[in-house]
This record gives C-alpha cells, structure tokens and sequence, in this order.
C-alpha cells in the first residue's frame, strides 16, 4: 500500500506538490490552487530499471528511464537523470498501481490510472 509523505518541500511560486510511495512505486501529483491534480509523475520499478511516465493535464505524456548515475568506472556518482525510454506496460502498471493506490484519495487515484489508460490506448 501506498503512503504519503506528509512534509514535503514546497518551493514559492511553484504548484504545491504530493508525494505518495511503496517499495515499487513513487507518485508526486501536481495541484492546481484549488486542490486538483494537473500532473503527475509516476516513478516505478525503482529497485530494478527504475522508469518514470510524466503526464500533464495539457495532454502532454512522457516515458522515460532514470539513469541513476551509478556504475560509471573510476568516476564519482552522477545526478539521476530521466533518459526517454518508449516501452510502457500501461497493462501491468496499471494493475499493480490499482492495487498498490486503494489508500490514496480516490480524485488523485482516478487521474492516474485514467492517464495510464489514455498512454495506452
């Protein structure tokens, strides 16, 4: 199941974020002023190849691996960077999602798995 973190930094001028998580998955949600979600990113898989789908509520989706700067010989770690990464298995994602999100407010719950299901189709 997936929990929140409850202090998350907010920086001035920038839309106020939410952070959910569990071992396999990371969410932060974007939110409009008034409370709803206009974006999100949702890092998955992060003990193994660690990939993320960013969605806007403009339409906009992304896919992409993060290179977490490890691994590079005789070099410090780099920053993780997100690298564009095509394959999606918005099937399975989905369903583990769905399982992994029953906590989450139902409003941010159903953008997210709208969106997986849009970036599938």
């Amino acid at each position: 199941m997936m929990k929140e973190v409850h202090q998350v930094k907010q920086n001035p001028g920038e839309p106020t974020r939410r952070w959910f998580y569990d071992d396999y998955f990371d969410l932060i949600v974007w939110l409009t002023p008034d409370g709803k979600a206009y974006g999100f990113q949702l890092c998955y898989d992060k003990k193994g190849n660690e990939r993320s789908l960013t969605w806007k509520s403009s339409g906009h989706f992304s896919h992409d691996r993060i290179d977490d700067g490890e691994g590079r010989a005789f070099r410090h770690k780099s920053a993780p960077i997100a690298m564009k990464d095509g394959l999606f298995d918005a099937t399975g994602i989905g369903n583990r999602f769905l399982k992994a999100s029953e906590q989450l407010p139902e409003d941010l719950r159903s953008v997210v798995l709208q969106a997986i299901r849009k970036y599938q189709g």
